[in-house]
């Protein structure tokens, strides 16, 4: 028996499964047909799969193809997996979509299709008109993106396709290499790697897509005054090397910044009247500061001040429970938020949260919402069951 493994079936009142869940050791022989048995539904018309890049990732992309034929499959390998159990790692996810409740249609890009906007605005729509004509009555879209990104640029890619989508909301991640063996990896259904996919999804069910994170800008603000874009560098800050002045306006040591440090002292770009984090990776040797994504000369960064992470998240997830508690909230959550929890000892009680509120997903490298990149956030999507009334945006 395998004790590491969870299963949850998310019903309508009659009995009938609107999603299903479940989760194994990744490293369990025949983990992705064990993981198919625990699903329990032979009717499902794609599933998510977020890996652990504990095993040999490639061997499991291949043999999920074949298992959850005919149905469709998106996946990626992961830096930390969310279940029935809260906060976990080692472990294969799935979340089933089933035919009763869904349609999907997956698109994999090509480098040379990522950066042709007519080839990918044509793959976009020939989707699009397919599922409707499938679904005509479904009132409901939404659509998942998942971006290697040690192979395209997520910054770019992610606009292109969040302006080609229109008003369909989106949100998903990007993958980036983990501290494991195993490379980063995003596949579809033909068990092969990618650039990027896409999954556009028609539903029966009301959705509703929120990013959240719990930072907000100080009165301390910097300006990049020399950057080399291209590897996302901030090479100066205020007119001075960019790793001093930060150090210098959060009083710490410019010899010695860490990794702790730049998680627990963020900044923030103001992008209309919302902030987003732009999370710092690395200071470099010649004193430039490496950021997880795009900045340019002339961008305006704010130190951010963080709230206390159980009760902002709390907060945030009961609000999309107003009026009616979604079937799930598939998220894409920051592995910065895992660390951040995981060095202040919050791991436990936020993984009470997120079990409590049927909160399933994965920690990424790079989270999305529409066409925006951002780091240190939790962004996803809450589903809820036919007929039900869903809370404003």
């Amino acid at each position: 028996m395998d004790t590491n493994a969870s299963t949850t079936a998310f019903a309508l009142p009659g009995g009938q499964s609107i999603l299903s869940s479940a989760s194994v050791d990744i490293q369990m022989p025949m983990a992705a047909q064990i993981l198919a048995e625990r699903l329990g539904r032979s009717d499902l018309d794609c599933t998510l799969l977020f890996a652990s890049p504990e095993a040999d990732t490639k061997a499991f992309a291949e043999m999920a193809s074949g298992v959850f034929r005919p149905g469709k499959v998106l996946g990626c390998t992961s830096a930390g997996e969310i279940d029935s159990t809260g906060y976990t790692h080692g472990k294969v996810l799935g979340v089933g979509l089933p035919r009763s409740h869904f349609r999907t249609a997956s698109i994999a890009f090509t480098e040379g299709e990522a950066h042709s906007t007519g080839a990918l605005v044509r793959k976009i729509l020939t989707a699009r008109s397919r599922l409707n004509r499938e679904a005509p009555d479904w009132p409901n879209e939404f659509a998942i993106l998942l971006i290697d990104g040690t192979k395209l640029r997520e910054d770019e890619m992610m606009a292109r396709v969040a302006s080609a989508l229109g008003p369909v909301p989106m949100v998903g991640a990007s993958i980036g290499c983990a501290e494991a063996e195993e490379p980063a990896m995003v596949f579809g259904s033909d068990g092969t790697g990618h650039g990027a996919v896409l999954l556009q999804v028609r539903t029966r069910c009301p959705v509703r897509t929120f990013r959240t994170d719990h930072f907000h800008p100080t009165s301390r603000r910097m300006v990049v005054t020399r950057a080399d874009p291209e590897r996302r560098l901030a090479l100066e800050i205020n007119g001075v090397p960019a790793a001093r002045e930060y150090a210098r306006l959060l009083r710490l040591d410019p010899e010695t910044l860490t990794e702790a440090d730049f998680t627990a002292n963020p900044l923030v770009v103001r992008v209309g009247t919302d902030h987003h984090v732009r999370a710092i990776r690395c200071a470099t040797p010649e004193g430039a500061l490496q950021f997880h994504s795009a900045l340019g000369e002339g961008m305006v960064l704010t130190v951010a001040a963080g709230e206390e992470m159980v009760m902002h998240l709390e907060r945030e997830l009961a609000a999309l429970s107003l009026p009616v508690a979604p079937e799930m909230i598939l998220t894409f959550d920051s592995l910065l938020r895992r660390l951040e929890a995981t060095r202040s000892n919050r791991l436990a009680s936020l993984s009470r949260i997120l079990t409590r509120r049927r909160v399933r997903g994965f920690s990424t490298t790079g989270e999305q919402q529409g066409g925006m990149h951002m780091n240190h956030t939790m962004t996803g999507l809450a589903i809820y069951a036919p007929g039900t009334t869903r809370g404003p945006r």
